[in-house]
């Protein structure tokens, strides 16, 4: 079993420690140009008067999520699709995939009740 998916995880590892290495590399021997411009928080054609700190609503952030769930919902039901075409147990992946849609669902009816999808 393991060994179906020691190449992903070989390759995990290669991956982190390129991105540890790469970033090691470019903390230690990259340029530091320090500047007072840097430091200030970009707006477009505005100079800034006082602090820029700026509240983003936390509707963003539910609908943010919101996206990412139903992206994943996507995400697991291509492949699901693609084994109930070849699979013996129709029956079975298919109430496994009922279940999974009454979840998304159930956590639909909430965020519509407590009124995350609203934009006002």
């Amino acid at each position: 079993m393991l060994d179906d998916y020691a190449g992903i995880f070989v390759l995990l590892i290669v991956a982190a420690a390129f991105f540890l290495f790469i970033t090691f590399i470019g903390h230690r021997f990259g340029p530091r140009r320090p500047r007072a411009h840097k430091a200030e928080p970009y707006e477009p054609g505005i100079t800034t008067l006082g602090p820029t700190r700026r509240q983003v609503p936390i509707k963003l952030f539910r609908v943010a999520v919101l996206f990412v769930l139903f992206g994943v919902q996507v995400v697991f039901m291509y492949p699901w699709a693609v084994l109930f075409h070849n699979a013996d147990e129709r029956a079975f992946l298919f109430v496994e995939m009922l279940i999974f849609m009454a979840l998304l669902l159930v956590g639909l009816a909430y965020a519509w009740k407590v009124g995350a999808l609203e934009w006002d």
